[in-house]
């Protein structure tokens, strides 16, 4: 069903708020005298969209093993098929993270730099399997992007999993292994689209699998090993540089990143994390580091609600101010503030938003399926996923989290146009985007708890609508 004004503006509007809608079409909507107005300037195109998605992690592949037929069909469905969140960017680790199992490595041979015993055998249960079926799901496919949070042991400083650095002696011997990890998946009939150079190189203060570069070690490692070795082997791979939050440090990452051709030369683009606060996503810097280089791209490529225990079938708590991160207990007094309590729903609403409208072209949710512990994690790393699962009595909860994802994922497709929009109200947050068939997608998101209503203007077209209090739309315009 469409709405149609007298303009002969038609649009489809799909609602969720926290009165229970969950990405429901609507079509009744109130008139009012003064509307938020939001005229289209689709001639004012900005950045190309990449994809929006989630990511394939042992823990999450490893749970949908334990769960029914069923149950396992109705996620990825719900994720991957056209009916469903339609994902078109994801992620996955390259040897084991956090939300593994335990720590494994493709290359566990001490001292094997032509890594004659490589191999991806730990993934073939779970991992593999998780993305080939949703590859058959899927009518548009989905670009993978891989990172490493650590090279094996072996190959680093303190021969640990965590902290430390590679080892010069082994530069080219992990540029290689980047290579072979894109030919054994490819092998198991899975192309990598990208990769990131190392998840968080800042380091996370040793408590999972991590591995430390400063931005000149990296580009000096890109330039010098893995750039010239996918040059030679896989030339069409993306590579993406730094994978850790906004804010100064990624202006100082892309100083030297971008610093002249010669060091950006195989750096395809950023990944950016949003760890760096509950609320705030640097704009300053996400501008920054687009004027350094505006041929590249930033992908967001994790996020996800950390330090909480998922709430199980516990709607409202996803929309109340409740939810904490990391830093309410262990950011520096000085960062303290950028870290208070948060709507879970508005955080990733609100964040692709405002992303999207400062140059951001994907974002990527981290782990796809948790339990109800928030886990399963070897560290004990607790965090929440869209939608949790009690394999015990093989129970499914889509979160209010899923539905939110969804509003950005189904609709705006990859090769999308960010474009230009006006609008007379500062209280509802907007981001406008064209669609390769040429459809336009405003995805409108209302934190206040009273309506409001909206008049939209394209051209000499109009249309008036409504959006609930506590509620993001998803608006259609043929």
């Amino acid at each position: 069903m469409s709405c149609t004004s007298q303009n002969n503006l038609e649009v489809e509007v799909y609602e969720t708020s926290a009165s229970g809608k969950k990405l429901e079409q609507v079509s009744e909507f109130k008139k009012s005298e003064n509307p938020v107005t939001v005229k289209i300037i689709p001639e004012s195109k900005y950045q190309t969209i990449t994809g929006f998605g989630g990511s394939f992690t042992e823990a999450s592949a490893y749970l949908l093993n334990q769960l029914s037929k069923e149950n396992r069909e109705k996620i990825l469905n719900a994720y991957f098929s056209d009916q469903g969140a339609a994902y078109s960017l994801t992620r996955t680790h390259i040897n084991s993270c956090d939300f593994s199992l335990s720590n494994y490595s493709y290359a566990p041979v001490e001292g094997d730099k032509d890594l004659e015993h490589f191999s991806i055998e730990e993934d073939l249960d779970d991992i593999i399997p998780m993305i080939k079926e949703a590859m058959a799901i899927s009518t548009d496919g989905f670009k993978i992007m891989s990172s490493p949070w650590t090279a094996p042991p072996w190959m680093k400083d303190n021969k640990d999993w965590r902290g430390g650095k590679l080892l010069p002696e082994y530069y080219d011997t992990w540029a290689l292994f980047f290579s072979k990890y894109i030919d054994a998946y490819k092998a198991e009939g899975i192309d990598i689209w990208g990769l990131t150079v190392e998840n968080e190189p800042l380091g996370n203060n040793n408590n999972w699998e991590s591995m430390h570069f400063s931005p000149e070690e990296m580009v000096d490692f890109v330039n010098h090993h893995m750039g010239p070795q996918l040059e030679k082997t896989h030339p069409d791979v993306k590579i993406y540089g730094y994978d850790q939050n906004r804010g100064e440090e990624l202006k100082e990452w892309a100083k030297v990143m971008y610093k002249d051709e010669e060091s950006s030369k195989y750096f395809d683009g950023m990944a950016i994390h949003w760890y760096g606060s509950t609320y705030d996503w640097f704009p300053e810097s996400l501008n920054f580091t687009h004027e350094l280089a505006p041929q590249k791209s930033i992908i967001n490529s994790e996020a996800c609600v950390d330090a909480e225990v998922p709430h199980w079938q516990d709607d409202a708590w996803y929309w109340s101010k409740e939810a904490t991160d990391w830093g309410w207990d262990w950011a520096p007094d000085d960062q303290k503030h950028l870290h208070p309590k948060y709507v879970p729903v508005y955080r990733y609403a609100r964040n692709i938003i405002g992303s999207l409208n400062n140059m951001v072209d994907g974002w990527i949710d981290w782990n796809m399926v948790l339990d109800r512990q928030g886990g399963p994690n070897w560290f004990k790393n607790w965090c929440v996923a869209p939608v949790i699962v009690d394999p015990d009595k093989d129970e499914v909860y889509f979160t209010p989290l899923y539905y939110t994802m969804a509003h950005f994922s189904k609709y705006i497709r990859p090769g999308a146009k960010r474009i230009g929009f006006e609008t007379s109200e500062t209280g509802l947050m907007v981001t406008a985007i064209q669609n390769p068939d040429e459809s336009i997608v405003l995805v409108v998101l209302n934190m206040d708890s009273t309506p409001a209503d909206i008049n939209i203007s394209l051209h000499d077209k109009t249309v008036d609508l409504s959006i609930e209090g506590n509620a993001i739309q998803s608006i259609v315009i043929k």
